[in-house]
């Protein structure tokens, strides 16, 4: 059975279970609340523990495995440029429609209550009382860690990715044996953890199991109402990226039709779709932009590679709705720098996270630690996050694919979206 129906039979459980448990407790003195909460809080340190070894490692593999000197150059300001313009303008829009919105706020009131939160919000509010655009400049200093060690251990994923884009970097000019061995080392190391990172989504089900059941037992349903709110704040936040900003950058920057890129990128966006994987869905998609799009072999083994990695248009704009949808939730009044450090925190992790389903999870555990919510709280997204991680990762299969249009055309290439739409 599919991981996303093995999610979708334990929610149905899981709203059976905990709509019994309290008369199931009181008749047979057992304590399942503290079961389910013991299950769910393992499932979420299970998340945590694997954060820093695969994304330090996903983005110096990433990086070692590009091209030769001169793609680091011309090709290379041009993808990172396009990469993280497309991702802040995600993010942005992420944050236009949840605040317009306000999924978190149920009838006037925050929906701290029904979703039956694991900290008291007046907690949370006294926790982050007094910060502003002066804890900026705590993430500068986050970026350039003086202990590595303290810095993992701590959560400091900022000067994480700094490091492991130093280390990729300044690893591809070690000659010989010794760079060769390391790397190799480094491949094993990332491909171990995504393994482990597999392994661990596995048990899904159960942790999704415990945290609404738990949820279940101490609120009832009236927990459905502002995550559908949520669902559908981010799936109109996606289609506004996806149908909206990137076909106009097709049509004003490549000079070319959208709905033929679209045609040509079918197969991959419905393999990304069903696999919720980037990784997995790679092989195709460069594919799909070479003989169906166009684009040279050479732009497409550098742009391609390195998007599946760095460019997470989806994740980063479901990251900065998540967090913002749980600050609402609490009954947070979030100033412009408290936004502000959101979609920094966005963009920056959005950049290490793998590209496996529901790895973003990490990444977003990490940010409400950096604006001072509990982690704890990425429990009340999971009943939604299969689909909407296979939803996320489209948008993220569909972002590579425009950049990859748009550096080709930059470069010259004329053959790009040459195939008539009704060849495709």
């Amino acid at each position: 059975m599919k991981l996303h129906n093995q999610i979708f039979i334990a929610m149905a459980l899981a709203a059976i279970a905990g709509w019994l448990t309290t008369e199931e407790t009181r008749l047979l003195d057992i304590p399942l609340l503290a079961i389910y909460d013991t299950v769910g809080a393992l499932f979420i340190s299970a998340l945590q523990m694997v954060v820093v070894p695969l994304i330090t490692s996903a983005i110096i593999v990433s990086l070692v495995n590009l091209g030769d000197g001169r793609d680091l150059g011309r090709l290379g300001g041009k993808t990172v440029l396009f990469y993280l313009s497309s991702s802040l303008v995600a993010i942005l829009v992420g944050l236009l429609i949840v605040n317009l919105i306000a999924p978190g706020v149920i009838g006037g009131e925050p929906a701290g209550d029904r979703l039956g939160l694991a900290e008291n919000t007046a907690d949370v509010l006294a926790r982050i009382e007094g910060r502003g655009a002066g804890d900026f400049a705590g993430i500068i200093m986050q970026m350039v860690p003086s202990n590595l060690i303290h810095a993992a251990a701590t959560g400091q994923l900022l000067g994480l990715i700094v490091f492991s884009l130093l280390f990729g970097y300044f690893l591809r000019q070690v000659e010989g044996e010794p760079g060769r061995a390391l790397t190799r080392a480094l491949d094993g190391l990332y491909q171990t953890m995504v393994l482990i990172t597999m392994f661990i989504i596995r048990f899904a089900p159960l942790g999704v199991f415990g945290l609404i059941a738990a949820t279940v037992t101490r609120t009832g349903f009236d927990a459905i109402a502002p995550l559908a709110w949520f669902f559908v704040t981010v799936l109109l936040a996606l289609a506004v990226h996806a149908f909206v900003i990137m076909p106009l950058a097709i049509r004003l920057l490549a000079k070319r039709p959208p709905i033929r890129h679209l045609k040509a990128m079918t197969p991959a966006l419905l393999t990304a779709f069903s696999t919720a994987s980037s990784a997995a869905t790679l092989p195709l998609t460069m594919e799909c932009v070479e003989k169906r799009a166009g684009v040279s072999r050479r732009t497409a083994s550098f742009v391609l590679p390195l998007g599946a990695t760095v460019n997470m248009d989806g994740t980063a704009l479901y990251e900065c709705v998540a967090v913002i949808f749980i600050a609402q939730a609490y009954g947070m009044d979030l100033t412009l720098a408290n936004q502000f450090m959101i979609v920094v925190a966005s963009l920056l992790t959005s950049i290490g996270v793998a590209s496996v389903p529901a790895a973003s999870l990490v990444a977003i555990t990490l940010i409400l630690g950096m604006v001072g919510l509990p982690p704890e709280a990425i429990g009340l997204i999971l009943v939604t996050d299969r689909i909407l991680d296979m939803c996320r990762t489209a948008v993220n299969i569909w972002g590579d694919s425009v950049g990859a249009v748009l550096v080709a055309r930059s470069e010259g290439e004329e053959g790009v979206l040459s195939v008539p739409a009704h060849q495709l």
